[in-house]
């Protein structure tokens, strides 16, 4: 398989690592500092868990002449979505699968619009992982997948991108209720997200002081709901079960939106709790901590430190 990652940072950069040293024939998109690293120098993804490990992958900033690609590994931020998927027509074929493994439950839709119905396959990636300098990629925990067909059904092209992530050694799993996966994520994230950002501390302090901790269980009430008002089907005690991971999450952990907000970078909000705000609002949804979150975050959303 020819797979192509679209936005090789931190989610990119690890599995396309991975990918990478499993053999697989690999193609990263990226920019900047970061592009003329990975293309003079490789990439050098250092784990918490797995060790160092250095990778010479073709690196690229345009698509243009290059191989139809099999599949897309598509990790750019959610606010460079549609950009992103116009960037990928010349590599994408009628059966070119394209997972997104993106923050947020929309972005599917928008890869569709752009490429054409059923490019998209939806995916959930469990991982942290951030550029911690250019062509340097700093993995700190996680590194499972979830993905599978919108539509439910089980398909050729999803087990063949599900078996050469298995072949690289990454936890991967097929799912036929992706869009009740992408909501439970979401729920998490929002959550996580929100909450550490909001209060620029790790879940060790969230934690440890009860209102944020209320906060932080507020949220998921709040976006379950918004979930069901939507239609998708949550599963049986998918609250507690996320309150229970995040009771478990490292007391140092905080989430990419809490790093893009102290680093002065755009944030992902708009994905996040904005779509959680504009859906409620159309559905007639209360969701009050949701919102105080977003107007909290919105003065920082384009970047800089306010």
């Amino acid at each position: 398989m020819h797979i192509v990652v679209m936005g090789a940072g931190g989610v990119g950069g690890y599995f396309g690592g991975k990918l990478l040293r499993s053999g697989a024939r690999v193609t990263m998109v990226a920019r900047g500092a970061h592009l003329e690293a990975l293309a003079h120098g490789g990439l050098r993804v250092r784990s918490s868990v797995e060790g160092e490990s250095l990778t010479r992958p073709v690196a690229v900033a345009s698509l243009v002449g290059r191989p139809p690609a099999d599949a897309v590994l598509f990790c750019v931020k959610s606010y460079d979505t549609e950009a992103a998927a116009a960037a990928l027509r010349p590599v994408v074929g009628p059966d070119t699968a394209v997972l997104s493994l993106q923050n947020g439950v929309d972005n599917e839709e928008k890869i569709d619009a752009v490429l054409g119905p059923g490019h998209a396959l939806g995916g959930a990636a469990y991982v942290f992982a951030t550029i911690e300098a250019p062509g340097v990629v700093a993995h700190r925990f996680g590194g499972r997948i979830v993905l599978g067909e919108l539509d439910g059904r089980a398909s050729p092209r999803a087990e063949r991108l599900r078996n050469a992530l298995a072949r690289a050694g990454i936890p991967v799993e097929l799912s036929t209720t992706i869009r009740r996966v992408l909501w439970e994520k979401y729920l998490f994230i929002c959550a996580q997200a929100g909450t550490t950002a909001v209060t620029r501390s790790p879940m060790g302090v969230v934690r440890a002081t009860p209102e944020t901790w209320r906060l932080y269980r507020l949220l998921l009430d709040e976006l379950a709901a918004l979930a069901r008002a939507a239609g998708v089907g949550l599963a049986a005690g998918a609250v507690e079960t996320i309150v229970e991971a995040a009771a478990a999450i490292a007391p140092e952990a905080t989430s990419s939106l809490h790093h893009d907000l102290l680093a002065g970078r755009r944030l992902e909000l708009e994905a996040l709790h904005g779509h959680a705000v504009r859906l409620a609002e159309r559905l007639g949804v209360a969701v009050p901590s949701v919102f105080a979150v977003y107007a909290a975050l919105k003065p920082h959303a384009a970047g800089g430190r306010g």
